[in-house]
């Protein structure tokens, strides 16, 4: 095998460098493609980082603690016999040209305000091509950062647009009822905006739901939906959760309410509660959030139960679970119909799409191809 480069990843659009915190891997060992081998934090979010690539590390050239740009050389991978001076003089090769990229003010994807209807809307748009394109839903309290792992790996060939929900992000803040079919209609009328004929849906949580009911009410606009940790599968659902996250705006207990989000609590990082209480602060949030989370969730279940149904869908559906989600029980994944295609995931919990990003974007990649 060729020696390869591991580089410093670029975690969504904004970033421009990262902390490696700790390797989990060692010099000579053996590693696979999607294997945890570093500890990278941002100013956005802490994560393991996965492997891109199938070898033996030769080097670990950065060292722990380290703060580098995007792009920058992390680790190498060859062949055990590759000989020592070859892997010594592709280091330095890289190292002498290498040069982080410069960041100009206003460059790359930028958000997009569109008129939905009747509600103002936040989109992100990436990528290029004739696929049908990606239409990302998030869940209940995020926004299309929420996609920061997904977004651009699965924008090849194809357009893959990221928006925020009524009631999230920089959305119209006032709704109407807010329950699934409400939300399904604002949905619908981003497609419209966007001139998305058909899509394929990725949704989160709530925006599972959402994915799925579009998915059973509007199949000809639905070219696929995998559905990430999906409400709308059964009753069950952590209430204390969704009630906590909503009231709370102290950044040591917020931290604690979104640590049940994570099986690693350490992925929380301060930015990331400090954004959140930010946008909770913004006028009508949670008056948004609090109809939302009664349309939905009132009493403590969940009001629209849709798995019966996904067994009449007429595309690819797939159902993606972190198996320590402590906030909507992945047994809500047992006994689907055949055709749903599930997969669980080790090591995760609620958001798994941002907790083992590698494994969740192949699965989300191997339904869009199902839909052929």
């Amino acid at each position: 095998m060729p020696i390869e480069p591991i580089v410093m990843p670029k975690w969504g659009l904004a970033m421009e460098e990262g902390t490696l915190t700790k390797w989990t891997v060692a010099s000579g060992q053996t590693i696979e493609k999607g294997q945890e081998i570093a500890d990278i934090e941002t100013t956005k979010i802490a994560n393991a980082f996965e492997s891109p690539t199938n070898g033996t590390i030769r080097r670990l050239v950065a060292p722990e603690g380290q703060t580098l740009a995007v792009g920058a050389l992390l680790a190498v991978v060859a062949d055990p016999s590759a000989p020592d001076a070859e892997v010594d003089a592709f280091i330095e090769k890289f190292q002498a040209q290498f040069s982080p990229v410069v960041k100009s003010a206003g460059a790359g994807p930028q958000t997009t305000m569109v008129q939905a209807g009747e509600i103002a809307v936040r989109t992100l748009s990436v990528g290029e091509g004739g696929g049908t394109p990606v239409l990302l839903i998030h869940g209940f309290g995020g926004d299309l950062l929420s996609w920061l792992f997904t977004q651009e790996p699965l924008a090849h060939g194809r357009v893959a647009h990221a928006f925020d929900l009524p009631g999230h992000g920089g959305s119209t803040k006032a709704i109407a009822a807010g329950d699934i079919s409400d939300l399904a209609a604002a949905t619908l009328a981003v497609m419209d905006a966007l001139g998305l004929d058909q899509a394929h849906l990725v949704g989160h949580s709530l925006g599972g739901a959402i994915a799925a009911y579009l998915a059973l009410t509007q199949p000809d606009r639905v070219a696929s939906a995998t559905l990430i940790a999906p409400a709308g599968l059964g009753p069950e659902i952590n209430i204390g959760f969704i009630e906590a996250f909503i009231a709370e705006n102290r950044a040591r207990k917020l931290r604690t309410v979104l640590q049940q989000l994570v099986v690693d609590p350490d992925l929380i990082s301060a930015d990331m509660v400090e954004d959140v209480i930010k946008y909770k602060r913004l006028d009508g949030v949670e008056a948004a959030l609090r109809l939302i989370a009664g349309a939905n969730f009132g009493g403590g279940v969940q009001k629209t139960i849709l798995r019966d149904d996904l067994a009449g869908a007429r595309m690819p559906i797939a159902v993606i679970f972190g198996d320590e989600d402590r906030v909507i029980p992945p047994r809500h994944a047992d006994g689907l119909p055949e055709s749903v295609r599930v997969t669980r995931v080790a090591g995760a919990g609620h958001v798994p799409h941002m907790e083992k990003s590698a494994s969740v974007n192949e699965a989300i990649s191997a339904n869009i191809a199902r839909a052929g």
